[in-house]
C-alpha cells in the first residue's frame, strides 16, 4: 500500500511539473516607421508622442450632442456588438471547457437490488446444498444488497497537452474580446460618418431650397421683362432650365436623406426611420494638426492588430498540442465502495473493495496522420505570422492615408471656399451687367450654375475633410474605450 501510495505521488508531481513540447510564443518582428507618412511638415514624432488622438474619448472628439447622443444609443443597442458580446461569453465557456481536462474526474454512485426467487427453487438449491455438506436447510427465496461506489480517472498531462489547448483556448478568448471591441470602433466610426453625410446632405438640401427661390424669382423677373420687351423668350427659356433643374435635384437630395437615416437607424438598432436632429448649426469637428502618436503605440492600441497577434498565440499553442499528441499518454483511475445487504453495514471495513491502475498507450503506426499533423499546426502559426504583420502594416497605411486626406481635403476646401466666394460675387456682377442690357442672360444662366455646382462642392469638401479626422480616429484605435 505504501509503494502504491509512493507511486501515485511521483506520477502526481510528474503530472504536475511535467514540460510542456512545442515553442514558447515570441513577438514575431515588424518593420515600425519612424514617422508616419502624411505628417504636416515640420511635424515629427517628437512633437507628437505627447499627445494621441487615438488616447482621446469619443465624446471629446465628437462634440455634437445629437452625435453624442447617437453613438451612445449605437453603444446600448447595435446588435454587431450584441453579437460580438456573445460571442465572447461563448468563448468564456469553451475555456472552461478546455480547462477541464487538466484536472482528474470524479464520479460517485449508489446501487441497491432486490432479488425473489420461487420457494421450490429456492428448496431445491437448499437440499443440493445440504448433500454437499451433510446438514439439511432451506436457502431464503428473496435476497437484498447495496452499495456506494466512488471513482476518479485522471489523464495526466505531463506532456504539456491539455496545458497548450489551455493556452490556445485562453488566446481564442483574448482575440474574441479585441474582436468585440473592433466592432465597438467601427460602430462609432460609422454612425460618425453617417451623422456627417446627413448634415452634409441637410446643408445641400438648403443650398438647393435657398437656390430654386432665389432662381424662381429670376424666371418671375426674366417673364416681366419679356413682356415689356426687355428681354426675350430664349431668355425666359433658360431661367425655367434654372428653375426646373434645381427643383429636380430637390427630391433626390431627399432620397439620399431618407435612405442615410435608415442606414443611420439600423446602427443604432432601430427600425428605419427618420433621425430627429436639431436645426441649429452642426458642431463640425475642426481638424488642425492633430497629433498621431508614435507609429510603435500603434501595435499596443489597434483592436484588429491586437486580435491578429492573439490568434497567432494560440496557432503557435497548436503546436505544441499537436506535437505532445507524439509521446506516450498516460492516465490513472481508481474506484472503491462498500457493498453490504444490511444497511448498517455499509460502512464496515469489511464490506469494504478499491481498485487502482495505470494506463500507458503510444500510437506505433497511424500512416503519418501525427507528423502531418504537426507539420499543418507549424504551417498554420506561419500563415499567422503573415497574417499579423500584414495587419501591422495595413494599420500604418490607415493612419498614413487618413493623415494625408486631411491635410489635402483641408487644402481642397480652402481652395473650394474661395471659388465659391468668386462664383458668388460673378453671379451678381452677371444680373448687374443683364440688368444694365449689357450681356444677355446665358451669362447669367452660366455663372448661376457655377455658384450653385461651387457651394454643393464647399459642403462635400467639408464633409470629406471631417470624415477623413474620423477615419484617422478610428485608424488609430480610438473609439472603443
Amino acid at each position: 500500500m505504501r509503494a502504491y501510495q509512493l507511486s501515485v505521488s511521483v506520477l502526481l508531481a510528474m503530472a504536475i511539473s511535467g514540460c510542456r513540447v512545442g515553442p514558447n510564443y515570441v513577438r514575431p518582428y515588424v518593420d515600425v516607421p519612424g514617422n508616419y507618412r502624411g505628417l504636416a511638415p515640420g511635424l515629427d514624432n517628437s512633437t507628437t508622442a505627447s499627445e494621441n488622438l487615438g488616447n482621446e474619448k469619443w465624446a471629446e472628439v465628437f462634440k455634437d450632442p445629437t452625435l453624442q447622443q447617437l453613438i451612445r444609443e449605437a453603444l446600448g443597442n447595435n446588435l454587431d456588438i450584441w453579437i460580438a458580446a456573445q460571442r465572447v461569453l461563448e468563448q468564456q465557456d469553451a475555456l472552461g471547457i478546455t480547462r477541464s481536462q487538466q484536472f482528474p474526474t470524479v464520479g460517485a454512485g449508489g446501487s441497491y437490488s432486490a432479488v425473489g426467487i420461487p420457494s421450490s427453487l429456492a428448496k431445491s438449491l437448499g437440499s443440493l446444498a445440504s448433500t454437499g455438506s451433510g446438514s439439511k436447510g432451506n436457502l431464503p427465496n428473496q435476497y437484498y444488497g447495496g452499495g456506494v461506489t466512488l471513482s476518479a480517472a485522471w489523464n495526466l498531462d505531463f506532456w504539456g497537452l491539455y496545458r497548450r489547448q489551455t493556452e490556445a483556448a485562453r488566446a481564442q478568448l483574448l482575440a474574441t474580446e479585441w474582436g468585440r471591441r473592433m466592432v465597438v470602433s467601427t460602430v462609432v466610426e460609422n454612425v460618425a460618418t453617417a451623422y456627417f453625410e446627413l448634415r452634409t446632405l441637410d446643408a445641400e438640401l438648403e443650398i438647393a431650397k435657398k437656390t430654386l427661390a432665389a432662381r424662381q424669382e429670376s424666371l418671375r423677373l426674366t417673364e416681366t421683362l419679356e413682356r415689356s420687351g426687355s428681354a426675350t423668350l430664349a431668355d425666359v427659356r433658360q431661367a425655367q432650365e434654372l428653375v426646373h433643374t434645381t427643383a429636380a435635384a430637390i427630391p433626390d437630395i431627399e432620397r439620399q436623406i431618407e435612405q442615410v437615416e435608415n442606414g443611420l437607424s439600423i446602427l443604432i438598432a432601430r427600425n428605419p426611420g427618420p433621425i430627429v436632429r436639431s436645426a441649429a448649426l452642426t458642431q463640425w469637428p475642426e481638424p488642425k494638426e492633430i497629433p498621431a502618436g508614435i507609429p510603435s503605440e500603434l501595435l499596443e492600441r489597434r483592436p484588429d492588430i491586437q486580435q491578429a497577434e492573439a490568434a497567432l498565440i494560440a496557432a503557435n499553442a497548436n503546436i505544441g498540442v499537436a506535437r505532445a499528441r507524439l509521446f506516450p499518454q498516460l492516465s490513472l483511475s481508481a474506484e472503491g465502495g462498500t457493498y453490504s445487504s444490511q444497511l448498517k453495514a455499509l460502512v464496515d471495513s469489511k464490506n469494504m473493495f478499491w481498485t487502482a491502475g495505470g494506463n500507458v498507450t503510444q500510437t506505433i503506426f497511424d500512416a503519418g496522420r501525427l507528423r502531418n499533423n504537426v507539420r499543418l499546426s507549424e504551417a498554420q502559426q506561419e500563415e499567422q505570422v503573415f497574417t499579423y504583420q500584414r495587419a501591422v502594416q495595413n494599420a500604418f497605411r490607415d493612419v498614413s492615408d487618413a493623415l494625408i486626406a486631411i491635410r489635402k481635403y483641408r487644402e481642397n476646401r480652402e481652395e473650394q471656399r474661395l471659388a465659391t466666394e468668386a462664383a458668388e460675387d460673378a453671379v451678381r456682377l452677371a444680373k448687374i451687367r443683364y440688368s444694365a442690357g449689357s450681356t444677355n442672360y446665358l451669362e447669367v444662366l452660366v455663372n448661376d450654375t457655377n455658384y450653385y455646382s461651387a457651394q454643393m462642392n464647399l459642403a462635400v469638401s467639408r464633409e470629406q475633410e471631417v470624415v477623413s479626422m474620423v477615419q484617422l480616429y478610428s485608424a488609430l484605435g480610438g473609439g472603443w474605450q
